[in-house]
């Protein structure tokens, strides 16, 4: 092992998951069966590359924190479907990706969970809201003038989603029953009764650009976010991907 990692640090890769068929191919080869069958199940060619590309760099990323060949690693799949590391499961990671940007979270020893959104104008803003916010929540959103309700939706949404995907218990958790304050964004008024003790949850916005929304929620204080930047150029292992760009 390789751990680059400190004590309430979270690594988060970002970057363009549109690649070429030269990558495509090089991230078959190293998905396991599970992700490959995954993969085939897509009919849609954009989305398939994009689920190959995002889940090549993710095995990419974890050889290099764990010192091993990508296609070695064993990721599995909890109860309710998020992925954990079986050989290493003290390093947590999370991904997420939205049109043709994905973030991966890596960090150690505690509940991580990312979602990005590409914040576009939809017509059911308003029945989402009805639906998944709580009364606070879903106040504070109606009472905002009509040219920031768009991205306050998203800034809601993503720390939902985050926090559902962090606790591992799937959205049988009610997004509607992760309440987020209104008056402070970067934490929570309530959570289930599944996820622990309010106090745990932690939330951070990382700023990628204004037409994304992206929330980092952990179960422990995120003292940093060091950012790195996906470089696509590919060799063969050790080191699958050349170079990182910090």
């Amino acid at each position: 092992m390789n751990y680059s990692l400190t004590t309430g640090t979270v690594e988060l890769w970002h970057g363009n998951i549109a690649g070429g068929d030269e990558h495509y191919q090089h991230f078959w080869r190293i998905l396991d069966e599970a992700e490959q069958a995954r993969a085939g199940r897509l009919k849609n060619e954009l989305r398939q590359q994009r689920y190959v590309n995002a889940h090549g760099y993710l095995r990419n990323i974890l050889a290099r924190l764990l010192n091993e060949p990508p296609e070695k690693i064993r990721i599995k799949k909890g109860e309710h479907g998020k992925p954990y590391l079986a050989d290493h499961p003290e390093l947590v990671f999370n991904l997420s990706h939205s049109e043709n940007t994905m973030v991966l979270a890596v960090a150690c020893s505690c509940q991580l969970g990312i979602d990005i959104e590409v914040c576009k104008q939809r017509a059911n803003f308003s029945a989402l809201v009805n639906k998944c916010f709580a009364e606070e929540e879903a106040a504070y959103w109606k009472q905002l003038p009509e040219a920031l309700k768009k991205r306050e939706f998203y800034r809601f949404w993503t720390r939902k989603e985050a926090l559902v995907k962090a606790a591992g218990q799937g959205l049988s958790l009610g997004l509607n029953r992760c309440v987020v304050n209104p008056e402070n964004p970067t934490e929570f008024l309530r959570v289930p009764a599944a996820c622990g003790p309010l106090q745990a949850w932690h939330v951070k916005d990382i700023d990628l650009g204004s037409d994304m929304s992206i929330a980092l929620v952990a179960d422990k204080v995120i003292a940093g976010v060091k950012l790195m930047d996906l470089d696509v150029k590919l060799q063969t292992w050790p080191g699958n991907i050349d170079t990182f760009r910090k």
